[in-house]
């Protein structure tokens, strides 16, 4: 077999008119002997290759690999004053709820947790489970809840803070309730679009799948993606009241997300600082504008 028959290519065909003998054959070209014709259908196999970005979602150039920083983050926030509570404002008692990002628990927040209660807060882990739900429903089923005891044990508005997928719903839950709630801070969360790393964006797709086949049409098809036309998205589009107090921290080290779509584009409203994109809830830095920014919600300027 040929080189370019290995390689299932098939070269074409060559004609050259053939005179037959005439002699004891009866007929000119009646007893020739024709090569078998060569199949031309190609192979229904189809070549291997990079799988695509799932539908509904942008593909970030970012590397994933900057985020093995997050253990050296964490050893200097252990060594920082900030992580016992000097050189920052102090609480005022009020309520704080914590988000967590996608596919993380409450559990990855009990450094931050701790360190707000260690500043003056009462902080509330969110009971939501692992982010891995229609964010509507994690909402109405469980965060709505959460705020509402918040408010109940404190007499005052709550704050929220959260991170990653869990920024975007605290601040879809800001625009929902804008009576309930003094301040919202987003870490490193693409409130403007969903632009991930590869790998984020095909656990997203298998999350979504997942949603439509355990709810059915107790979600709409489009849910979790940017076309999903729920109270989810509608509320994530409101405008943030003025007294209420915007923060949207983002680093341009994102491995994750890409960090231009953390940002509101206004210089009011977004803060920059060093670090990964888990790091951020171990972040010396990022705690030290959370705390500012808490202490402006409740203190005149």
């Amino acid at each position: 077999m040929g080189q370019e028959e290995q390689s299932g290519i098939i070269p074409p065909c060559k004609i050259r008119s053939v005179r037959a003998p005439t002699r004891g054959l009866g007929r000119p070209g009646k007893n020739l002997a024709r090569k078998p014709k060569r199949s031309t259908t190609r192979s229904s196999t189809p070549k291997a290759r990079k799988p695509d970005a799932p539908p509904f979602l942008t593909e970030a150039n970012t590397s994933l690999w900057t985020e093995a920083l997050i253990g050296a983050e964490i050893l200097i926030l252990h060594a920082t004053p900030v992580y016992y509570g000097f050189g920052v404002p102090r609480g005022d008692g009020s309520g704080v709820v914590l988000v967590p990002g996608f596919l993380g628990t409450d559990l990855y927040l009990m450094e931050f947790h701790a360190w707000l209660r260690r500043i003056g807060y009462r902080p509330y882990f969110s009971g939501i489970g692992v982010n891995a739900e229609c964010p509507n429903l994690l909402i109405q089923r469980c965060l709505n809840g959460t705020i509402d005891k918040a408010l109940a044990e404190t007499g005052r508005k709550v704050h929220l803070i959260g991170h990653s997928l869990g920024g975007v719903i605290a601040r879809a839950v800001a625009g929902q309730r804008p009576r309930d709630v003094a301040s919202v801070i987003t870490m490193a969360a693409p409130i403007r679009g969903t632009a991930a790393n590869r790998a984020v964006l095909h656990a997203a797709e298998a999350v979504r799948l997942r949603i439509l086949e355990e709810h059915g049409p107790g979600v709409l098809p489009s849910c979790y993606t940017g076309r999903c036309t729920c109270d989810f998205l509608n509320s994530l589009r409101r405008k943030i009241p003025e007294s209420m107090v915007e923060t949207a921290s983002y680093t341009r080290h994102d491995g994750v997300v890409d960090w231009r779509y953390c940002m509101t584009m206004n210089p009011e409203v977004d803060v920059e600082v060093p670090g990964t994109h888990i790091g951020l809830t171990f972040n010396p830095t990022a705690y030290s504008v959370v705390a500012e920014r808490l202490a402006r919600a409740h203190s005149p300027e």
